[in-house]
C-alpha cells in the first residue's frame, strides 16, 4: 500500500503513485503518493487559511510542540535512521547522527522563541520629534514553501520547519523525489502535536508540479536548498516573496606548515568522504603548505584507503552509495576528465558497482576541468600545494562559490586574516568547512545562496519588524 500524503492536516490519496528505491541496490523500499496540481492547490488554500491560527499562537503552545516533537525524534531514532539510509544511502551512523541533530534543531527552536524578544527604542533624538518612543515586535510573515535536498532528508527540513512553526507561520515541504518517506514521517510526529491541523504539509511531486507555485503569491516566502543552477533560476521567478536560497559550494581547506598534520588528515578524511561526498560544505579542495604537503599526502593516501566502502546500514561503514546511478556515472565521467587534462589521481575512482565511486583524491586538475568548476557532490577532492598561507587564500577565493571555509593553524594572525579576506559565509579554524552545528548562522555568498538558515536567523528571515510609535505628549481629554 503507498504512503499517503499529508495535505491540510490529512492523509490523501492521489491518481499518481512513486516507488522509493534504495541507492544502494536498487530495490523497492516503498510507494508514495505523489501530489498534482489540484492537490497543490488545495495546500496552498489550506496554508492560506491556516495562517490566522497560526500566526496567534501563543510561545508557550509553540514551544510545548517543538519540545514534542523533539523527543519524539529521540523517540524513533532508530527507525528514522534506518528510513534515511533505505531511501538515501548515507551511512546508519551518519544517520543516527542526522536524527540527533534534529533533536537538537526542534529543542532549539523553542529555547530561542522562549529567549527572543523585542525591543524599546527612544525615538526623542530630536526637539522635533517629541516625547516619543517605539515599540519593536516581529510578525510572522505568512505561508512558506520549502524545497530541500535529498542528501539531508530530514535535518535540512527540520531546518525550514522547526523555524516556521517558532515563527507561527505554515509551511508546504516539497522533499526530494528520492527521499521523500522521511519528511512524511516528520508529518505524523508534527500531526500528533496541539499545533494547528495542517501547519505543516508535505507533498512529495515531480518539480514541474511545484515549480508552477514558485511564482504564486499566496507564498510570503520561498526557501530553498539545492543547486546554483535551479536555485536562481527559482529566485528569479519568485515575485515579490522572500527568498533563501541554500546552494552548496566547494569547500575548501588550507593545512599551514604550523598545524596538527594528524588531526588536519583526520578531519580532511571525514570532510571530504562523509555522505559519499553529498554534502554542501564537503571539502572538495585541499591546499597545503609546501612545507607539510608530502607528510600530509602520505598520511591522507593511506587513510583514505583504509575508508569502509560497503553496505550503508552496516554499522562500520564510511562511504555508501551516491543518491542514483547517474550521479555516479557523473563522477566516474569528471574524473576521466581530469586524467585526460594531465592530473594525477593518487587512488580511488573506481566502481565496484553501480551507485558507488571509490573515495577519490586527485592533484592538481586543471581550472578547466568540470571538477574544479563545479560542485562535486560526489566522494572526490582535489589536492594543491600552496607556497604560503597569503597564497592558499587567494586560492581559496578563485571560485565562484562562497559557502564555508577551513584552517588548519596555530597562528592567530593567519585565523583572523582568513576572517576577514576569505569570501565566505563561514571561517572554521583548525576544522573542515564540513562543521555545522545548528544555532550557528549558516549560508553563503556569491554562487552559495542567498539568506541564512540557523533557528535564530532563519526565524528572523521567516519574520518582519513592526515598529509601534507612541507620542507620550499627546493631551489628554477628560472624560
Amino acid at each position: 500500500m503507498a504512503r499517503k500524503i499529508y495535505v491540510g492536516g490529512k492523509w490523501v490519496e492521489t491518481e499518481r503513485k512513486m516507488e522509493v528505491l534504495n541507492p544502494y541496490d536498487g530495490s523497492v523500499i516503498d510507494e508514495v503518493f505523489f501530489a498534482d496540481e489540484k492537490t497543490f492547490e488545495s495546500a496552498v488554500q489550506h496554508a492560506e487559511k491556516i495562517f490566522a491560527k497560526t500566526r496567534a499562537l501563543p510561545v508557550h503552545e509553540k514551544t510545548k510542540a517543538l519540545f514534542f516533537i523533539s523527543s519524539e525524534f529521540a523517540r524513533r531514532k532508530e527507525d528514522i535512521a534506518r528510513t534515511i539510509t533505505l531511501e538515501s544511502g548515507k551511512p546508519i551512523k551518519e544517520a543516527r547522527a542526522e536524527v540527533d541533530r534534529t533533536v537538537s534543531v526542534f529543542r532549539l527552536a523553542a529555547e530561542v522563541i522562549d529567549t527572543m524578544h523585542g525591543e524599546v527604542i527612544p525615538l526623542d533624538i530630536t526637539p522635533a520629534s517629541g516625547n516619543r518612543l517605539g515599540i519593536v515586535k516581529r510578525f510572522p510573515i505568512g505561508p512558506i514553501l520549502g524545497i530541500p535536498p535529498f542528501n539531508f532528508p530530514l535535518n535540512l527540513v527540520s531546518h525550514k520547519v522547526a523555524p516556521a512553526i517558532a515563527s507561527g507561520n505554515p509551511i508546504v515541504i516539497k522533499p526530494a523525489s528520492a527521499t521523500p518517506l522521511t519528511a512524511l514521517k516528520m508529518a505524523e510526529i508534527v500531526d500528533e502535536t496541539g499545533l494547528p491541523k495542517g501547519m505543516l504539509q508535505v507533498l512529495p511531486a515531480d518539480r514541474k508540479t511545484a515549480d508552477r507555485f514558485i511564482e504564486d503569491e499566496r507564498f510570503a516566502m520561498l526557501s530553498f536548498t539545492g543547486s546554483p543552477e535551479v536555485g536562481w533560476k527559482l529566485k528569479n521567478r519568485a515575485g515579490k516573496k522572500k527568498v533563501v536560497l541554500e546552494l552548496g559550494g566547494d569547500a575548501g581547506v588550507y593545512v599551514h606548515k604550523d598545524a596538527d598534520i594528524d588531526y588536519a588528515v583526520e578531519r580532511c578524511a571525514f570532510g571530504a568522504f562523509a555522505n559519499a561526498g553529498q554534502i554542501c560544505i564537503s571539502v572538495q579542495r585541499i591546499l597545503l603548505h609546501k612545507d607539510i604537503y608530502d607528510d600530509f599526502m602520505e598520511k591522507f593516501i593511506k587513510k583514505v584507503g583504509g575508508l569502509k566502502v560497503a553496505n550503508p546500514l552496516e554499522d562500520d561503514t564510511d562511504v555508501g552509495p551516491l543518491i542514483d546511478e547517474k550521479n555516479a556515472k557523473r563522477v566516474l565521467e569528471w574524473i576521466e576528465e581530469a586524467k585526460r587534462a594531465g592530473a594525477e589521481v593518487a587512488i580511488g575512482g573506481a566502481s565496484p558497482s553501480s551507485g558507488i565511486v571509490m573515495p577519490t583524491v586527485i592533484i592538481s586538475p586543471p581550472k578547466t576541468c568540470s571538477i574544479v568548476k563545479n560542485e562535486a557532490f560526489g566522494p572526490i577532492v582535489n589536492v594543491y600545494k600552496a607556497e604560503s598561507a597569503e597564497d592558499a587564500l587567494k586560492k581559496l577565493n578563485e571560485t565562484r562559490f562562497g559557502l564555508q571555509a577551513g584552517i588548519f593553524t596555530n597562528s592567530n594572525q593567519l585565523a583572523f586574516d582568513a576572517f576577514e579576506k576569505l569570501d565566505v559565509g563561514g571561517v572554521v579554524i583548525n576544522d573542515v568547512p564540513t562543521f555545522r552545528v545548528d544555532n550557528m548562522p549558516y549560508g553563503g555568498i556569491k554562487d552559495s545562496g542567498f539568506g541564512r538558515e540557523g533557528l535564530k536567523y532563519a526565524i528572523e528571515e521567516m519574520t518582519e519588524p513592526k515598529i509601534l510609535v507612541v507620542n507620550r505628549n499627546a493631551r489628554r481629554v477628560e472624560e
